[in-house]
């Protein structure tokens, strides 16, 4: 299903290079199922020509404050009583300064100064433009005023030079408007995600480790984001991009997992096990690469620590969440596994339909029982648990009794 199916954005483009990239921008939107209107200003015409924008969203472009084409002519005004969403990509620092101080002098910034709903604004600038202290302080005014910043992102820009104020990339900023329409049901809660496999050396080449892709783990990061959390990522070896506005720690053992959580733990309200922590370890790793010329070598494993259990067993725990894959006995195991940790809230998947793929299917079990999750996108089971914790979760730390 469309993400933004039904919702009614104003797409507004400012005078810089990155206009380009509102093409793409507004065909995602589209896309995603928005109805989605353009306003430009007198600059950004010099880089992409309305007709563009009006042949992908289907929809007359607005450049001027006197455009008559609004039954009351006032289009700084009626632009935006209908649409759900404002947002500005690029937005350029003059565009941002004039933000900040209440400036009306053309259509764009007026309408945003009469707007009734949010503004998303995607800054795109030189990097000495974006680092300079007044960009910063207009930033940081803006947020201030309730206004969401996506991006800006580093990289190449199209002076030549390469660093911070390249404009967030149409994808990002869809996923922005995206979450924005997200229920925000943890709002301000603390929440601390592990996320993707682990990995215990052999030697200096070879080690243990699973099929965890670590997509179910960035989902459920995702999905308490946008449903308002403070979200702390900690995440062992995977090929994904954490999500915009975590904070990402990486690890690659099961020990280091551990001491990031506990470096950690103190500071969250809720914590989400989702990592797939090897339960071995090598006790006996080598230094060097093991070379295969001589007798087998023989392993002596230890087990790795238990950090659910580490976290659910210390004084005023956070709000615990585990996960269990299984390959069969799913209920049973996962029941058991609730039980013993002492947890109130475990979510559950089997093994042979879950790891290294795009959607998933999980079991929730509670003190109420169980509850099914279809199977559909690994986002929307992300989406399905943030919904049920929030249900469970008291801001408190209140000693937690299992049934």
């Amino acid at each position: 299903m469309a993400e933004l199916t039904g919702k009614r954005i104003l797409l507004g483009l400012t005078g810089g290079i990155a206009a380009y990239k509102a093409a793409e921008l507004a065909r995602l939107f589209v896309k995603e199922g928005a109805d989605v209107q353009s306003v430009m200003s007198e600059a950004a015409c010099r880089f992409i020509t309305p007709l563009t924008l009006q042949a992908l969203t289907g929809k007359p472009v607005f450049t001027s404050m006197w455009d008559s084409r609004t039954a009351n002519g006032m289009p700084h005004i009626e632009l935006s009583r209908d649409r759900d969403l404002i947002v500005v990509a690029p937005a350029t620092a003059d565009f941002m300064a004039r933000l900040v101080h209440g400036a009306a002098d053309d259509l764009l910034a007026a309408l945003c100064l009469a707007r009734e709903c949010p503004l998303i604004i995607a800054p795109a600038m030189n990097r000495q433009m974006w680092e300079n202290p007044a960009t910063q302080r207009n930033v940081e005014r803006l947020g201030r005023d309730g206004v969401i910043v996506a991006g800006p992102g580093s990289g190449d820009q199209a002076c030549g030079e390469t660093g911070m104020g390249r404009m967030a990339e149409p994808e990002e900023i869809v996923e922005a408007a995206i979450a924005w329409f997200q229920p925000k049901l943890l709002a301000g809660a603390r929440v601390l995600v592990t996320a993707g496999p682990t990995y215990e050396p052999i030697d200096a080449v070879r080690g243990i480790t699973n099929l965890s892709s670590g997509r179910m783990g960035y989902a459920v990061a995702r999905a308490a984001l946008e449903a308002g959390a403070q979200v702390t990522l900690v995440t062992g070896r995977t090929g994904l991009e954490p999500p915009n506005g975590a904070a990402v720690v990486h690890v690659v053992t099961a020990e280091e997992m551990l001491d990031a959580v506990l470096r950690q733990i103190d500071r969250c309200d809720i914590f989400i096990g989702v990592a797939a922590v090897a339960d071995y370890r090598v006790a006996n790793p080598q230094e060097h690469k093991i070379k295969k010329d001589g007798a087998l070598p023989t392993l002596e494993l230890a087990r790795t620590p238990d950090i659910l259990e580490a976290v659910a067993r210390r004084p005023n725990a956070p709000f615990c969440v585990g996960f269990a894959a299984e390959t069969h006995d799913l209920a049973r195991y996962a029941q058991e596994k609730r039980r013993k940790k002492k947890i109130p809230l475990l979510a559950a998947n089997p093994v042979q339909t879950s790891l290294g793929t795009e959607d998933n299917e999980l079991l929730l079990f509670d003190d109420d029982g169980m509850h099914r999750l279809e199977r559909s996108r690994k986002l929307d089971q992300a989406r399905g648990l943030i919904r049920h914790i929030a249900k469970l979760y008291k801001p408190s730390r209140a000693t937690v009794t299992v049934r």
